[in-house]
């Protein structure tokens, strides 16, 4: 079954439990990092941006560090908009303020959002890099997005992003719960290490987990309320590794 419960702006506006202040100096001072003002993003202009910035300032690798413990994340070169735009709000120090915003377990984990923001965004998207061969299997790393009725052409959040947990699945239960023809490969992924399915061709998959798969599960056993937002607070901190 497919859950549309990461995408809807609403969550954005959520208070969230026991979240310290973020460090203002420090915030600041990341803002000041080369490349684009964010405030300065828009959908007119994000791909000549994001494409100039990428090229400038490639990278591949961040570590994702929380109170559970870190994981290594690869960025894809497949997805050069979306990846651009993670190291950009990684460097810039916007990730840094925000949170674990919504946790479903068996499903997925989204972070990137908080009610506390020293550094703000404006508002824009990314056009899909949907790729066949990134698909949502555990560990994968995506973009969120608004649902199809307010989004037809399927443009993903600038900083809603989420990690797979997922479920292991029989073959047939696989196959079954998407629109595509999944590959022996995928398969023998959903059968052995699990995902969702149901999410392929739906979202931009832009990185996966390489390291620390096991912090996944312990952020998605996080007690929440009500919203899905943790009682607890599950912060970020991203570092650029390469």
């Amino acid at each position: 079954m497919q859950l549309r419960l990461f995408w809807l702006p609403a969550l954005s506006l959520l208070a969230a439990c026991n979240q310290p202040q973020p460090d203002t100096a420090a915030t600041v001072a990341k803002a000041e990092a080369p490349g684009p003002d964010l405030r300065s993003l828009a959908d007119s202009n994000v791909v000549q941006l994001l494409t100039d910035y990428g090229r400038q300032y490639p990278g591949r690798e961040v570590l994702l560090q929380t109170r559970h413990g870190n994981m290594r994340i690869r960025l894809y070169e497949e997805t050069p908009l979306h990846t651009a735009n993670f190291l950009l709000l990684s460097r810039k120090g916007y990730f840094d303020q925000t949170v674990f915003n919504r946790v479903v377990k068996d499903f997925a984990i989204q972070g990137g959002t908080s009610d506390k923001l020293a550094l703000r965004l404006s508002r824009y998207r990314l056009p899909p890099e949907i790729r066949a061969e990134h698909f949502h299997k555990r560990g994968a790393v995506g973009m969120a997005r608004y649902d199809d009725e307010q989004n037809p052409g399927r443009l993903s959040s600038s900083h809603d992003f989420y990690i797979v947990q997922g479920q292991k699945l029989t073959e047939y239960g696989a196959q079954s719960s998407t629109g595509r023809t999944l590959t022996p490969a995928q398969l023998r992924t959903y059968t052995t290490t699990g995902g969702v399915p149901s999410l392929d061709g739906q979202y931009t998959v832009f990185g996966e987990v390489v390291e620390g798969l096991d912090v996944i599960d312990k952020i998605a056993a996080e007690p929440v309320g009500n919203d899905k937002w943790p009682v607890q607070d599950v912060g970020i901190k991203v570092k650029i590794l390469k």
